[in-house]
């Protein structure tokens, strides 16, 4: 019985652990969210405000589940760094690289765009991100032959991302500290890393650690990727617990965190004059810019630039056209975008919606435009192997 009823959750786990069930879900959450705030408006708010103890419901999506988003891409940064492309110094200059500039140039186009608007300033870190789930997707769907060194790359500057958007959001978005908490936090953060690796004695300790971190005043998702960074990648026999924890949490991540957070923060309306409105607001339009263009511009530029300067060198596999075309993958912002864009205006809803659907906008744009160069570069490469 047990053989039976566990096959069809194992082969679903199974689904949820590649790119494109994951971006497939999240997607249809995203369409959901949005056909029910613009046909039930007053329902899709009461939802979103339903209060769940302590949070109101997309609050605990935000605060909560998102946290677990943010522990396997801690993971994932912790793998690239023991045993992936940052392992290595000079593999990892370039990604490394192309994704501080990926960061830096969105901000600087958002506020050249957005200068002057009210608040502005508010919303720089916006267009920084690039959403892993999203990418890695689209990279997935439309060149699944393209050379495993793309996905790489892509996969290494979308984790560098995260880190720099955690940091930024710890930074620059936390407005109070409760400085015991945060002690309390960062003990606890210690005893997990230091403790061995039993799931009796950590799962309580990272949700204790989760607790003391939000509690402080620094957004609860700092927590997760502390608690992924510390995860040990080193075992004695079988899995390490780093490799244990992304089988277990990888699918609850892309099968349930993602598409409610994305269900909860999605639903904005779009109807003319909701859409005028967003065409003559500069902010949005600066994040707009910021993801299409200065994501492009920052992660192609600051490639080149590298690879120019001797600092890294570009795969062998990869011609700089392939390049161009993951550069403009960087530019769907999405889950990270979300999430700063509410805590840089969650205090102005007009703005906020607004934001959202730009953010949106721009992943979609993104996501065509490296969609149909990723398609060209693959018939390309087929037609080149043809001829030899």
């Amino acid at each position: 019985m047990r053989t039976a009823t566990s096959r069809p959750a194992r082969a679903l786990a199974e689904a949820l652990r590649t790119e494109t069930i994951g971006g497939v879900i999240m997607l249809t959450a995203t369409v959901a969210a949005l056909a029910w705030a613009n046909m039930s408006p007053d329902g899709y708010d009461a939802l979103r405000e339903t209060r769940l103890g302590p949070m109101e419901l997309y609050k605990w999506a935000q605060n909560g589940l998102l946290t677990i988003f943010f522990f396997v891409a801690g993971l994932e940064v912790k793998e690239e760094l023991v045993h992936g492309e940052l392992a290595n110094v000079r593999k990892a200059a370039l990604p490394i690289i192309a994704s501080l500039a990926g960061m830096v140039v969105p901000a600087i186009v958002y506020l050249l765009v957005s200068w002057g608007a009210r608040d502005a300033a508010r919303g720089w870190a916006i267009p920084t991100a690039t959403d892993i789930a999203f990418a890695l997707a689209v990279l997935a769907v439309t060149a699944g032959a393209m050379p495993a060194a793309l996905r790489a790359f892509l996969l290494t500057c979308a984790v560098v991302d995260d880190l720099g958007a955690i940091t930024i959001i710890a930074v620059f978005y936390t407005s109070h500290v409760d400085v015991l908490m945060l002690l309390l936090g960062a003990a606890l953060l210690a005893a997990y890393g230091l403790l061995p690796h039993q799931k009796l004695t950590l799962v309580p300790l990272g949700v204790a650690a989760w607790y003391a971190v939000e509690a402080s005043g620094v957004h609860a998702t700092v927590a997760g990727v502390a608690l992924g960074l510390l995860t040990r990648t080193t075992a004695n026999q079988g899995r390490s617990p780093a490799e244990a924890a992304d089988h277990y949490f990888r699918p609850i991540s892309a099968g349930l965190a993602v598409p409610v957070f994305a269900f909860l923060s999605a639903g904005v309306k779009l109807d003319g004059s909701s859409l005028g409105a967003i065409l003559s607001d500069r902010v949005v339009l600066g994040v707009i810019a910021g993801l299409v263009l200065g994501k492009f511009l920052g992660v192609f530029g600051g490639a080149w630039l590298s690879v120019r300067l001797g600092l890294a060198k570009l795969s062998e596999e990869l011609h700089w056209r392939d390049m161009a075309a993951v550069s403009l993958l960087a530019g769907i912002g999405f889950t990270v975008s979300l999430l700063i864009g509410d805590l840089a205006y969650g205090d102005d809803r007009q703005r906020a919606e607004a934001v959202t659907t730009g953010i949106l906008a721009a992943s979609l744009v993104a996501s065509i435009l490296a969609a149909v160069l990723l398609h060209v570069r693959v018939r390309k490469r087929r037609i080149a192997l043809d001829d030899v």
